[in-house]
């Protein structure tokens, strides 16, 4: 898989789930697009703090896309600060170390958790 690029250091959120994403996501390596046709799934994501908010993404078949807002019936919900968001996003907070010492909660299915963190190299 190729090295993950890295958002502006000082986009919002918005930006982050409704047009940095999708962008990548679009232009992502075929192999890469390949990992995720099996996962079919909607993980929810709430940011708390200011310019926090909530978002979720979907998986199925191998698209994906994003949105703002609550998903009817998530199958995991990521719940983090901003701040913390801003650092892994930056590269300078790992995910795994974030969740172990409580910075992110995660609560849904797991294993989806698991998953998509080896995807994404984490």
């Amino acid at each position: 898989m190729a090295e993950q690029p890295k958002p502006p250091e000082d986009i919002t959120p918005d930006d982050y789930y409704l047009k940095w994403m999708p962008e990548q996501a679009a232009a992502a390596d075929p192999a890469d697009k390949a990992k995720i046709k099996d996962i079919n799934a909607v993980i929810q994501v709430v940011l708390t703090g200011d310019d926090g908010g909530e978002y979720y993404m979907e998986l199925a078949g191998g698209e994906f896309k994003t949105a703002k807002g609550k998903a009817d019936s998530p199958n995991m919900t990521i719940t983090q600060a901003v701040a913390d968001w801003r650092e892994i996003n930056a590269g300078r907070l790992n995910p795994q170390m974030a969740f172990m010492s409580g910075k992110i909660k995660i609560s849904g299915d797991m294993s989806l958790a698991m998953k998509l963190g080896s995807l994404m190299g984490n």
